[in-house]
């Protein structure tokens, strides 16, 4: 059966394809009691037909999500894809389909590593999944607004930070803005696709 992208008040965000459970066998990430200070360990442009983003990216505090995205890139694997999902005032999502809607067939799934407790704040990329807490494969979403309800808490599994824009979030809120429509059961669908060319390391900006 087709999963479809959509928002469910806003508290789920879920991403079409791969599986609806799955396991890495890694152990389950601890919750923190103390703020999570976010580290850049590794960075990439990411260069779309709409302009650049350089992301950072935390390999310390989300070794699982950071090491998947990682992997994806060093493979080619998001050269390409679309930012096939726009919602206006809340994220831009990618990394799981290319020209038509064609789904881009992922990894297996990870284990969800928002209970570190890095916040789903404006500008920051994480990892987008089904409905399963532990099914995030190769999708990713950008936030535009601080979204709080995204984050682990007790009654939320919630979805994992592993990074964030350090330069060109102007792209971002271009695509959240642009026009969308529905699409084949998926919505949010920019009408002008928004396409991924390259993703490719660089240095980090200097601290």
């Amino acid at each position: 059966m087709k999963k479809i992208m959509g928002l469910l008040l806003c508290s789920q965000l879920v991403a079409c394809g791969g599986s609806d459970s799955g396991d890495n066998g890694t152990t389950e990430p601890p919750v923190t009691d103390k703020p999570v200070s976010m580290k850049i360990d590794v960075c990439y442009l990411m260069s779309t037909n709409l302009g650049d983003m350089t992301l950072g990216i935390d390999l310390t505090n989300t070794p699982i999500s950071g090491k998947n995205f990682k992997q994806y890139v060093d493979k080619g694997f998001y050269n390409g894809t679309l930012f096939h999902r726009a919602v206006s005032n809340f994220v831009v999502q990618g990394g799981g389909f290319t020209s038509g809607l064609k789904p881009k067939a992922g990894d297996a799934p990870i284990k969800n590593e928002a209970r570190v407790g890095l916040s789903n704040e404006r500008g920051t990329l994480a990892m987008a999944r089904t409905s399963a807490p532990d099914s995030a494969t190769s999708q990713f979403y950008i936030n535009v607004l601080n979204n709080p309800q995204l984050d682990y808490s007790a009654s939320n599994h919630g979805y994992a930070v592993f990074g964030k824009v350090l330069s060109g979030m102007e792209v971002a809120d271009q695509i959240s803005i642009a026009p969308v429509h529905n699409v084949n059961g998926f919505s949010h669908v920019p009408v002008t696709e928004i396409v991924i060319n390259t993703v490719a390391e660089v240095n980090c900006p200097a601290s």
